[in-house]
Order: structure tokens, then sequence, then C-alpha cells
């Protein structure tokens, strides 16, 4: 059954970064002290292989943040679909009227969460409050590749990519993810695809604090990759639209050379040929590869996907509560 009702919950996945998601929740008691707001936090434990640290988040109660829960899964699912699986939690077991979803290594700055309630009230809680990066701190190298990203996930999708997961989401919007099948491979563009109401706030993002990124270059890939395939269906027919293209443009060479070869002296013997063939080649390559992908997207779209109120249940472990009014701080399982 719910407990009572909680005005925000925040929830944060994590997996072996245990120490900087101390620091976070330590820095956003501070915060949210000072803001006036009492909120409860749902810490998803990714199955992580580093045990819990004794006294954690730290020995005494924070007081703007009286419940730390921990969801701990079975398995290790990646950080998106920890957040699924967080925000089902939240939505079975908890009467939160607004979730707060951000990352647990500080570049989701603590500082930034009252903007984005305060946008959030503003907009009369019915709205999905995103933080639109203005400003990262990466090195020059990622911004480098982050910006191709951009342009590539805009060309294939028509979406651009301005935000991540630092977030406020209202009840509302909550219950209809619910039923969203995307949202197993990516909670931002989940949202997007949904149409679920929307409001960007302009903030920048903060720097890690402590340790490194579990992140490496493939996780990103894969990452980018999860955030296109839930507008696969857009990507395949404008792959399909591409191809057409280009079988216009290469149709329209091939009778350009056809005429050069029959009506002039200038091709060289053996030229016109060669010419014909790659592009017969080029064209029979991409219309093959954009029908597969299209039908392959058509399949998927038939056949059913992941539904987080049937399956979330599958993941989850338990739930230990460690900072609570009544509860002790050596943690509760349930």
């Amino acid at each position: 059954m719910p407990r009572a009702a909680q005005s925000v919950t925040i929830v944060i996945p994590n997996f072996n970064d245990w120490e900087s998601v101390g620091m976070l929740l330590t820095r956003l008691d501070q915060v949210l002290l000072r803001a006036g707001v009492t909120a409860s936090v749902l810490v998803v434990d990714d199955a992580s292989t580093d045990a819990l640290p004794p006294h954690w988040p730290r020995a005494e109660p924070l007081t703007a943040l009286p419940i730390v829960d921990v969801l701990n899964l079975r398995s290790n699912v990646g950080h998106q679909r920890a957040i699924a699986l967080g925000l089902y939690h939240l939505h079975e077991f908890t009467a939160t009227g607004a979730v707060v979803v951000m990352d647990g290594d500080g570049e989701d700055r603590p500082e930034d969460v009252p903007t984005l309630l305060a946008a959030f009230e503003q907009g009369c809680s019915s709205e999905v409050i995103f933080a639109a990066r203005q400003k990262r701190m990466e090195s020059v190298t990622f911004r480098f590749f982050y910006q191709l990203y951009r342009l590539l996930h805009l060309a294939l999708t028509g979406v651009e990519v301005r935000v991540g997961n630092f977030s406020v989401l209202p009840r509302a919007a909550l219950t209809r993810l619910m039923a969203v099948p995307d949202l197993w491979n990516h909670y931002a563009a989940a949202v997007y695809r949904a149409r679920l109401p929307r409001r960007l706030v302009p903030l920048s993002r903060g720097s890690r604090l402590a340790g490194k990124s579990k992140m490496n270059f493939v996780g990103l890939v894969v990452h980018g990759v999860s955030a296109m395939s839930v507008f696969s269906d857009q990507v395949s027919a404008r792959l399909l639209v591409a191809s057409a293209g280009l079988t216009i443009v290469a149709v329209g060479l091939i009778a350009l050379t056809a005429g050069v070869r029959l009506f002039t002296d200038w091709a060289v013997p053996g030229w016109a040929t060669y010419t014909i063939g790659t592009l017969l080649v080029l064209v029979l390559q991409s219309l093959t590869f954009a029908l597969l992908f299209t039908f392959l997207v058509a399949h998927r779209r038939a056949a059913p996907g992941f539904i987080p109120l049937r399956d979330a249940p599958y993941y989850i472990l338990s739930t230990t509560t460690l900072h609570a009014p009544t509860l002790a701080t050596t943690g509760v399982d349930r």
C-alpha cells in the first residue's frame, strides 16, 4: 500500500558510486533546507558490486531528506532502465506528487533542483520540466563527438537533443509512462515520444563530485543508440526516403554515363560498364538495407514490448530504508 503522500521524491540511479551519491545527498539536504522543501529520496541500486558503506550516506539523519530508500535490483540493467524501475516503484508504492530524476555524480547540480521545482509549480504542476544544457564541462574530444551525435540524432529522428535525465515529473505523467514501452530504453526520449506536456529550463552542467565515471566510450554509444531507437519508425522512414533519393540520383548518373558512352567519344574503354555496375550495387545495397530496417521496425511495433506495470517487478529484489523518523539508520529491508 502507498505510504502517506510525499510532495517530492528524488530518484537517483547508482552503480558503484556510493561516495558521489552520499556527497550529493548532503548537498541536496543543505539546498532544500534553505529552500524550505522536504523531499524523499529513492536511490536505485543497479546491482552494485561494491557493498553499501557503513553509516551511509552519513551517521546522522538528513534534515530536508527524512526518508532515503535504496531500491535493490536483481541484476545490472543500466542507468536508463534503473530509472524506469525506480519510477515504477514510486508509482506503485508511494503517492508522491512530483518526481525529480537526476544523476548521482553531481553533474546534475543540487542547487538547480529548487529552480526546476519553481518552474514545475509555475506550470501548475502539469508539465514535465527538463534541464536544458547550456554549458558542458567535459573534454574537447567529448564535446566534439557529442555535437556530432546531436547532428546525427536530428538528421535521423527530427528531434533535437537538448536534455538528459535531470527533470521534474508530475504524477499524471508518471502514470502515463507506466504503459510506455520506450521507457525501458531511454527516459527522456520516452517522455518526448509519449508527447507529454513539457518545458525546458536552461541550466549549466556541474562537475563530478568524486571518483571517475563508469561510462566508457562504448557505453556512451549504446546510450545514444538507445535514445534513437525510441524513434525507430521515424529513423526507418527517413532512411527509406534517403535511399529513394539516392536511387533517383544514381539512375540519373547511370543515364548520363550511358549517354557519354553511346553519343560521345570521351569514354575510356571499360569505364562506362564499371561506373554503371558500381552505381547499381550502391543502389541495391541502400534499398535492401532500408527495406530490411523498415520491416524490422514494423515487426518490433507489432510485438509486445516491455510494459513497466507488467514487467518491472521481475527486476526488483528488495527495498532498504536507511533514514526515516521512526526507523534505525542501519536500514530495514522490506
